[in-house]
């Protein structure tokens, strides 16, 4: 799925650290040492946030007009954009065993053309869920 929310920046005092939030994503917080960096993990985190409320089968607010988030006077709103199926294709690479059945010639002609099945089963899973 993909996704847009406001997130709103924060520096410190000294402009040396910025926290960085997502109102609409409960707990959806995190810090950076630049406003680049704080960009970058707040998208991270966000992804996280999104990923986890999926498999959970928790709700997803809808985000908020940017006019009625409440922030501090010096704190930055950008847009971040989430694609939880390309985050889930980056950090979830471990490998999972599958069954498949398939007709015997069809595995004979595989095996005498050296054709990897789990490879081909990937490929086209990718191009089928758009990751």
């Amino acid at each position: 799925m993909k996704y847009a929310y406001t997130a709103v920046i924060t520096p410190n005092e000294d402009g040396t650290k910025y926290f960085a939030r997502v109102p609409d994503l409960p707990g959806c917080a995190t810090s950076g040492r630049d406003l680049s960096d704080a960009l970058d993990m707040i998208a991270d985190a966000a992804s996280g946030w999104l990923t986890v409320a999926e498999d959970e089968g928790m709700p997803i607010a809808a985000p908020s007009d940017q006019k009625d988030i409440v922030r501090e006077p010096n704190a930055i709103l950008s847009v971040i954009t989430v694609d939880t199926m390309r985050y889930r294709a980056e950090t979830d690479t471990r490998a999972v065993r599958k069954n498949v059945s398939l007709p015997a010639w069809m595995a004979n002609q595989a095996e005498k053309r050296n054709i990897n099945c789990s490879q081909v089963l990937q490929d086209a899973l990718r191009v089928m869920l758009g990751a």
